[in-house]
């Protein structure tokens, strides 16, 4: 018998990968969590049925989430990061020796448990001496920190459930009192394309321009994501995105499978419709 997972893009699109063996199958407190080998993608994590990372095309999402603002922000060392229990994203954070703290703020303790025993790939760098992790609501943990971190990074979920709260108008402020006077803020976006996800990219850039004085959006291309065409919010008090300096990022070798200082740029320049959706 084949097995495949499904996830419904919209009522009238679905999305499937065949299934070698499920892992994983656990109800915990918030979610349903799942776990499967695939043929083409590698093993796959889903929560409440919805596709969260796959071994074959995570480094593009977790490198566009982390190397954007660390290329721009001249000396992050405090980091604060909501979400991410996978890891991919401190993994990635962990690549910079200027990096002095990692605050991992993951409201599902049982996501870091299963992942660190089933996604070595992404979560290697969970133990590292300079992460933090902290079981509890982001919204909350981040309410009562003022001037504190060069950088956050929302790793959430979709706007629903568990990580609905990480797309407010409060939140974001929130963020911006927590952030120091030249910090950044970055946050995965959601998709243009199809409208139900678009509303949910147009309701989070309204909230981020609101509080934030300086706001754009970039883009990159991930495979197992609704349309395949993702958007991140890159929202500051003091640099623009272009502020990047290349060379020095340049000299720090870090590998990278998907980012690079020319595709930063790049990242940037959005079509049309893309551009419409935020002006409108």
């Amino acid at each position: 018998m084949e097995l495949w997972y499904s996830e419904n893009h919209t009522p009238n699109v679905k999305f499937s990968i065949k299934i070698d063996k499920q892992i994983v199958s656990v109800q915990s407190d918030f979610q349903r969590i799942d776990i499967f080998d695939s043929f083409d993608f590698g093993r796959i994590l889903t929560l409440d049925g919805f596709l969260m990372i796959t071994e074959k095309d995570e480094f593009i999402y977790h490198e566009m989430i982390t190397h954007v603002p660390m290329a721009v922000h001249p000396n992050a060392q405090n980091i604060l990061v909501i979400g991410a229990g996978d890891g991919g994203t401190v993994r990635e954070l962990c690549k910079y020796k200027c990096v002095k703290s990692i605050d991992l703020v993951e409201i599902d303790k049982k996501v870091v448990e299963v992942c660190k025993k089933h996604f070595n790939q992404t979560a290697c760098k969970l133990n590292d001496k300079r992460v933090k992790i902290y079981y509890e609501d982001g919204l909350k943990f981040v309410r009562n920190k003022t001037d504190l971190y060069d950088l956050i990074i929302v790793d959430s979920t979709d706007p629903f459930g568990p990580g609905e709260g990480l797309f407010t108008r409060e939140f974001y402020g929130s963020c911006f009192k927590a952030l120091k006077e030249d910090g950044i803020l970055v946050n995965q976006h959601e998709s243009p394309y199809y409208p139900q996800d678009a509303k949910a990219m147009q309701r989070a850039h309204k909230n981020i321009k609101a509080v934030f004085p300086l706001h754009k959006v970039y883009q990159a291309h991930i495979p197992t994501y609704p349309s395949g065409h993702w958007l991140f919010g890159f929202a500051s008090k003091k640099y623009s995105p272009y502020d990047l300096n290349k060379e020095k990022w340049n000299k720090l070798k870090i590998k990278t499978g998907y980012y690079n200082t020319e595709l930063h740029e790049g990242a940037f320049k959005l079509p049309n419709y893309v551009k419409e959706l935020l002006n409108g």
